[in-house]
């Protein structure tokens, strides 16, 4: 009986044991009567205080120029169905920005809002040559005082058109299958393979792409390489095979281009006879061929122990707390306020930045995005893109909520014009706050414990230019900070692996495949950061950390010298160019000329490199060889200039197309003209421009197959509060809590014997402005947690929507930046962009 008793009692147990346990899970895992709908915080109504004078043309706007142009413009001889660059027509219509000295009245002084004109290239053909030519129509809307002009007052060069030795990329590359064809029997042999002419993109087949290098007597010397399409990964830049063809392309005539030289592990041969010929000798050796499979595949759908649960994700249970106005794309965030606008070329820029009512910068925005190759095969040698060309703004595809960006973000379209169309890219940016994995500030004192939040606003685009996907982020801290960020992934332009010894290992990449090695290259993209702290008037110093020796009278006798450090200051006095220093032993930074804050100091912010991996770099290759004089601000990492209406940039998309006479020749941007303010010079008002670069020396490695990683591949450019405010701004912003560990005081430093009264003063709760909570303690009483900002004080139903979006809500049916490009190799046509 007494094991029957006790065998009911613990079954008795049991059973309670288990409707307690059912009780507990059923009401814990039910939302709390009192808990709050995920996202019911109401976005309120907001207005931006004026409108967005740079904001990209509307489709009606655009539609509208188009008009005008075709009906005022008739000895253009315009057509509305191009074929060619042989006929005449209107390119590309987007926003011609407007001078900063007619835009500044009507921001800070509530002047009439500037006129807006709209910029126009348009495809045109004299005595019989074609060029791409600037032109403004304005004022918009169209009226009778409308009116066509050239566009010349912004290009140095003297001129507003640019020579187009393209005439038809179709054409091109239907040479490129038709001199395949011919060799069909040799890339049989040597690769397996052969082109498709009735279906180009047979991934068993094989396709050839150029490499142009344009000649001071005109016209272009090609080189073609062969290619495997890729498998449906648009892996066609991992693909390329052994075999190159050089092409004389001097006349505009494609017909007169005629094939000549031929390459082959490492031997030229004269022409395809003697190519053909030397297949027979004994001697000849071969090269394996690059063969596509799993390894380029960009995911692994395979199933895994350690991927069986989903990680974790950020969410945001009470909807934003910026501000948007999403007609002028207008962002208002603990202080800073902004503008967002778009340019097909360039991407995302960033207008009237202001931090607490006082301005920061007029504007920043991307200028110019380039890579550039080295290697010993006719491909990799003399190769570089010009991706501003290809356009950063118009490879801007729809992001991937919850992965590009949280599924919480804000997403906005961005359109462009080309060719009588427009073309819009849905959720192609988005906003939004984040919190990151590190506190902004803390401290560790005797009795207490106090943690700030680390959150930051985020306004991102990914552009993906042919191979390149790159992300980039204009980033805003609660200081003041702000952070330009790039990060790259998607594929590396490879190069074949040869498989003799005429070149040096490892001289140029690494061997990543079977017949396939890494290609050295350059990213440098270049930003233009229009300052304006606390005004236009602005100096430029470098404030220099460096070693001294110091007699100090109070070290007397006893140490006669004593080896220190002290702050010099150097006026950067002339326009030019700057490096990171070595040490970090400098500090760049911008000050206000006329403003100082309560301390007698200078207002100013700090030029830093970043986040990312190391310094940001510029341009390896002395005056190179393939980009002539367009790319002069690559050579440094970042610029100082005057700030002129007429050197609005520091290039040009065209430039691709004459890069060894720009249209915009930076180096006569920055000539050395005096920053001095004031007598004698009245010229020049204190407004100056920095020009900085972002990027990266990117030697790829197997860990770059079959995508680079983002991690890897950062970089970033931080504009730094320097006596900017009184004290630290942040603390009006932030979110966290104090832990009072006992009594009300910290007690001094982390670890510091303290005795007195502090240890004795009994606990007190704080039922104030700022909420307390008690907590266990340490024995002694209980922990006080006092909170700035606010938190959360009840529990959140989480949908599924806001861990894992409904990706049936991609609005995208496909990613095609455009269906006519008369302009140029389009990289993403070419490699499967």
């Amino acid at each position: 009986m007494e094991f029957k008793g006790r065998a009911a009692v613990n079954l008795l147990t049991s059973a309670f044991v288990l409707i307690g346990l059912v009780a507990f899970l059923v009401f814990s895992l039910r939302p709390e009567a009192s808990s709050v709908e995920y996202g019911s915080r109401q976005k309120k109504t907001f207005a931006a205080p004026k409108h967005n004078v740079w904001a990209e043309l509307s489709e009606y706007e655009a539609a509208e120029v188009n008009d005008f142009i075709i009906k005022q413009a008739t000895d253009l001889n315009l057509t509305l169905h191009p074929k060619s660059v042989q006929d005449n027509f209107i390119f590309m219509v987007e926003t011609l920005k407007p001078n900063k000295t007619d835009t500044a009245p009507y921001l800070y002084d509530d002047a009439p809002i500037p006129e807006r004109w709209a910029k126009v290239t348009i495809s045109q053909t004299f005595e019989g040559d074609p060029y791409m030519v600037y032109y403004m129509a304005g004022p918009l809307p169209i009226s009778e005082n409308s009116r066509v002009l050239p566009l010349e007052w912004m290009f140095n060069s003297g001129r507003n058109y640019v020579a187009n030795p393209i005439q038809s990329y179709d054409i091109i590359l239907e040479f490129a299958l038709s001199m395949a064809e011919n060799v069909s029997d040799i890339t049989q042999e040597l690769l397996g393979a052969t082109v498709n002419r009735q279906d180009p993109s047979d991934p068993h087949g094989l396709l050839a792409f150029p490499r142009g290098s344009r000649i001071e007597t005109g016209g272009m010397v090609l080189w073609m390489q062969f290619y495997r399409p890729g498998m449906g990964s648009g892996a066609r830049t991992l693909l390329p095979q052994g075999i190159y063809a050089k092409v004389d392309a001097t006349s505009a005539n494609i017909a007169a281009w005629k094939v000549g030289e031929w390459y082959y592990n490492g031997v030229i041969y004269a022409n395809e006879h003697e190519f053909r010929a030397a297949l027979d000798d004994p001697d000849f050796v071969r090269t394996p061929a690059n063969i596509d499979g799993s390894w380029t595949d960009t995911e692994d759908f395979g199933e895994y122990p350690d991927r069986d649960l989903p990680p974790p994700v950020s969410i945001q249970p009470y909807g934003p707390r910026y501000k948007l106005d999403r007609k002028e794309r207008f962002v208002s965030w603990f202080g800073f306020e902004f503008y967002v606008t778009t340019a097909q070329a360039t991407g995302i820029s960033l207008f009237d930045i202001r931090f607490k009512g006082e301005r920061v910068m007029y504007e920043l925005g991307l200028q110019k995005a380039m890579a550039h190759y080295a290697g010993d095969d006719p491909m990799q040698g003399g190769l570089e893109f010009m991706d501003s060309f290809f356009g950063m703004g118009k490879n801007m595809f729809e992001l991937v909520p919850g992965y590009d960006c949280p599924a919480y973000a804000d997403y906005l379209d961005s359109e462009w014009h080309q060719a009588y169309k427009t073309h819009n890219m849905p959720n192609s940016i988005c906003i939004f706050e984040y919190t990151a994995d590190h506190l902004l500030s803390r401290h560790t004192a005797q009795y207490s414990v106090t943690a700030s939040r680390n959150t930051f606003l985020t306004v991102r685009g990914i552009s993906t230019v042919g191979n390149y996907d790159y992300t980039i982020d204009y980033i805003f801290y609660m200081d003041g900070t702000l952070e330009v960020k790039v990060r790259a992934s998607g594929f590396i332009f490879a190069a074949f692996y040869t498989a003799n010894n005429t070149k040096c290992e490892d001289e140029y990449g690494h061997r990543i495949h079977d017949a396939l090695s890494s290609s050295i290259h350059d990213h440098v993209l270049n930003w233009k950061a229009d300052l304006d702290v606390a005004g236009p008037t602005n100096d430029m110093v470098r404030t220099a950390i460096e070693p001294v020796t110091k007699t100090y009278e109070w070290d007397q006798p006893e140490q006669p010298a004593r080896n220190t450090m002290h702050l010099v200051e150097y006026p950067v006095t002339e326009e030019t160019g700057l490096d990171w220093p070595a040490n970090s032993g400098e500090f760049y930074i911008v000050y206000s000329s006329e403003e100082k804050n309560a301390w007698g100091e200078r207002k100013g912010y700090r030029i830093t490199s970043g986040t990312g991996m190391g310094s940001t770099p510029h341009l390896t290759i002395l005056n190179s060889t393939t980009l002539g004089e367009s790319a002069r601000y690559a050579e440094h990492d970042l610029w100082v200039l005057r700030r002129k209406d007429t050197e609005p940039r520091s290039a040009d998309p065209l430039m691709y197309l004459a890069p060894h006479d720009p249209i915009i020749e930076f180096s006569k941007m920055a000539n050395h003209e005096s920053l001095e303010h004031g007598a004698p010079d009245t010229s020049y008002d204190g407004d100056l421009v920095v020009y900085f670069n972002l990027g990266a020396h990117h030697v790829p490695h197997s860990g770059d197959v079959p995508n680079t990683l983002m991690h890897t591949s950062s970089s970033s450019v931080m504009f730094v509060p320097h006596n900017f405010a009184d004290s630290d701004p942040s603390r009006q912003s932030v979110q966290g809590v104090r832990l009072q560990l006992q009594g009300k005081k910290s007690g001094g430093f982390a670890g510091e014997w303290f005795t007195g009264d502090e240890s004795k003063t009994l606990l007190r709760h704080n039922n104030g402005d700022l909420r307390s909570r008690s907590e266990g303690g340490n024995g002694q009483g209980k922990t006080t947690a006092r909170y700035f900002g606010a938190t959360y004080e009840k529990g959140v139903e989480v949908p599924l929507e806001a861990l894992e979006p409904d990706m049936r809500g991609y609005v995208s049916h496909s990613n095609a930046a455009s269906e006519l490009n008369f302009t140029g190799f389009g990289r993403g046509e070419a490699f499967g962009g």
